[in-house]
């Protein structure tokens, strides 16, 4: 379908005017030299723009970062070592929020709200904050109420029930569940819950669990049914799809 195709149906009232937009977005993108921007992805998906810092430039990361801006409300930043600087760049742009255990940035326009569904966090160790960070700054660009609890994991297990108590008690529509070693509390979680949980491993732990393969295994492996697993240290990747499922269930909600 090209957009001749687009704009024939919505005069011959095949397509509403949304999803002519929705349409019209999978070919606009905006290129400034050192990349190929797609502008419209938000629109599209509901997804924000996300910039991967690591090996870009301060000038690089200000170039892209401002040119987003000028067409979106928002864009996050992760894993910058120049992500300081840079966010005092942005601050000519955009409000922004500065991570305290990660490299990330959210930079935004407009007021975010937390209206799009409720997102439960939990880390198994106090060491996994800074990926499960990442994840809380796309939960937050994406509208989603955030219940937090960290450092509960299997090592003294009883810390995990206050929080899981008040995650159930908000009738929470995803857990999104962080942990390294032996990546054993995302199945536990997922076990006692009737809500999805997606476990995100983390390259925390001692010798062969220090890169996360271990607790990549374990959540892999795993026989509890209702469990996902994203990548090592996915902190990003999980928050989209928490959110992506919230705002699903919120559309249910709101009819």
């Amino acid at each position: 379908m090209n957009v001749r195709d687009i704009l024939n149906g919505l005069k011959e009232d095949k397509f509403s005017i949304d999803e002519a937009e929705k349409l019209l977005s999978l070919f606009s993108v905006e290129n400034i030299e050192i990349a190929t921007l797609d502008i419209n992805r938000e629109k599209r998906r509901g997804i924000p723009e996300v910039i991967y810092g690591a090996n870009k430039s301060l000038e690089e990361l200000k170039k892209i970062a401002s040119s987003v801006l000028k067409s979106n409300n928002k864009v996050i930043i992760s894993r910058s070592e120049e992500y300081l600087k840079l966010s005092e760049y942005l601050k000519e742009y955009a409000n922004v929020k500065v991570g305290k255990y990660s490299n990330t940035i959210l930079a935004y326009k407009n007021e975010l709200k937390d209206d799009e569904g409720i997102v439960g966090v939990i880390t198994a160790g106090t060491s996994d904050l800074k990926v499960s960070e990442e994840a809380e700054f796309m939960l937050e660009a994406m509208n989603c109420k955030i219940i937090k609890g960290y450092d509960v994991g299997i090592a003294g297990i009883h810390r995990l029930f206050p929080i899981l108590k008040r995650i159930i008690e908000n009738d929470a529509d995803v857990i999104i569940v962080f942990a390294g070693m032996e990546g054993a509390l995302p199945s536990l979680i997922a076990s006692l819950v009737d809500i999805p949980v997606i476990g995100i491993p983390t390259s925390v732990g001692y010798g062969f669990g220090s890169n996360g393969y271990a607790a990549l295994a374990s959540m892999l492996q795993s026989c509890t049914l209702g469990l996902a697993v994203m990548n090592i240290d996915n902190g990003i990747g999980a928050g989209a799809l928490a959110a992506m499922i919230t705002k699903r269930v919120s559309r249910f909600r709101k009819v």
